[in-house]
């Protein structure tokens, strides 16, 4: 494969089938839409997507549409002339000026207002675009690249963005897969980031035990790369010894990760069930209510009737504990 990932870690099939896109798209000049979760990595995907183009050479213009003040974003894309609006007290170029000859990047892009949906439309069928308070039209010679977190075709159908806008920009799709679809890439990127940090911070290397490895591929990382590596930062600095154990890992993902003692014990434990309840010749509400008195008497007895120690075992505050013993006269 002749393309470069410029660092962009993976070895994964659904990572390496990104790549094959991109090999074959990033000599051309076609509009590209990257699509995928928060944190996956989709401008670092850009970038790479830039310096493999016959663009390399020319500006990288990246601009996140959902970071910037909507009254302020189309002067930030198209420019403004001196006296445009308060406060615009000399002349300036916008990003699409300043990426021209290169590429601009718009970031969550389905962010943008429908106003500025027309004006980008417009830059990508015609090539042109005005300032801010110019009448003066402008050509500019860019390949645009967008990205979203934002399913686009779910926001054309609601009316929240343009239909030939998204025909436009999704010429080339391609998905950034998250990383809990990754595979191994989870740990190759998890001893990266650990390395990385450790020589950063001037202290010893650190190396997963098995145990961890098994609860770091089975978490689900709903952010994706950027919570992985946030997670292998605190670690470098928490973690006592040189391994990486069970007990130096967030509660969370030892208790939502598939393998971990805790979904295992959940597994063992029977639910009260349907039949229990008829059993019992009982409604939903009468049943719920026999269930937690039987859980308050439990914990009372289990703390000597010490009430604020009983609603610690229950994991409610002392006066709900108050007010529920009152209530159901126990």
């Amino acid at each position: 494969m002749s393309f470069n990932p410029y660092g962009i870690l993976g070895n994964s099939p659904a990572l390496q089938k990104v790549f094959k896109i991109l090999e074959k798209v990033a000599p051309t000049d076609t509009t590209v839409l990257v699509t995928g979760e928060s944190g996956t990595g989709k401008e670092l995907l850009v970038r790479a997507l830039h310096k493999n183009s016959q663009r390399k050479n020319k500006p990288f213009v990246p601009v996140n549409c959902g970071a910037i003040p909507k009254e302020l974003l189309e002067s930030e894309l198209f420019g403004h002339e001196k006296g445009a609006f308060t406060h615009a007290i000399r002349s300036r170029a916008g990003r699409f000026e300043v990426a021209n000859g290169g590429t601009i990047f718009l970031d969550e892009i389905g962010e943008l207002d429908l106003s500025l949906q027309v004006k980008i439309l417009r830059v990508i069928q015609e090539k042109e675009f005005e300032r801010v308070g110019s009448n003066k039209t402008q050509k500019v010679d860019v390949r645009i690249v967008a990205a979203t977190n934002r399913d686009l075709e779910e926001e054309v159908a609601k009316g929240n963005f343009r239909e030939d806008l998204f025909y436009r920009l999704n010429v080339i799709p391609i998905h950034l897969p998250p990383l809990r679809k990754r595979g191994s890439d989870i740990l190759l990127l998890a001893n990266y980031f650990l390395k990385k940090f450790c020589t950063e911070k001037n202290r010893e290397p650190l190396t997963l035990t098995s145990e961890v490895e098994n609860l770091l591929l089975n978490y689900s990382w709903p952010g994706n790369v950027r919570e992985l590596e946030n997670f292998m930062e605190r670690i470098s600095i928490l973690c006592e010894g040189t391994e990486v154990k069970i007990q130096d890992l967030p509660e969370k993902i030892i208790k939502t990760s598939k393998n971990s003692p805790y979904q295992a014990q959940k597994k063992e434990f029977l639910f009260p069930s349907l039949a229990d309840m008829h059993k019992l010749n009982l409604n939903l509400k009468d049943f719920l209510e026999e269930i937690e008195n039987k859980l308050i008497l439990d914990a009372l007895k289990k703390s000597n009737g010490v009430k604020n120690k009983a609603a610690e075992l229950l994991g409610i505050k002392r006066t709900t504990l108050i007010e529920k013993i009152k209530k159901k006269k126990l």
